[in-house]
């Protein structure tokens, strides 16, 4: 397994799936996404996987004063790769796959 947490240090979920995945011995690594954000090929990657709706967190500051809610989906796109503050943590991802929020149901799957 190569477990990536994307997350904030101050997300409570994000946390959780450290400790989630600590107790169960197994190694990840972690990226903060207002340090480091995603590459290009990290985005696709989550992108292929998950939906736009799922990662945008529509309930932050960030969302409405960006105005995501009237822009084009294309310029939303690029919004969010250039704000990583709008999205919704913890993206956790293994290889392929990859689950937005704290999933241990999906994460056991994994093993």
């Amino acid at each position: 397994m190569n477990i990536q947490i994307f997350g904030s240090s101050k997300c409570f979920d994000t946390k959780k799936a450290e400790r989630w995945f600590k107790e169960r011995r197994i190694k990840y690594q972690y990226i903060d996404l207002f340090k480091k954000g995603f590459s290009p090929g990290e985005y696709r990657s989550i992108r292929n996987k998950l939906s736009f709706e799922d990662l945008v967190n529509t309930k932050c500051r960030a969302y409405q004063d960006l105005y995501m809610a009237y822009i084009t989906p294309d310029a939303a796109e690029e919004k969010l790769f250039e704000n990583p503050q709008l999205f919704n943590t913890p993206i956790v991802r293994n290889g392929k796959e990859a689950t937005v929020g704290y999933h241990p149901e999906i994460w056991e799957r994994w093993e």
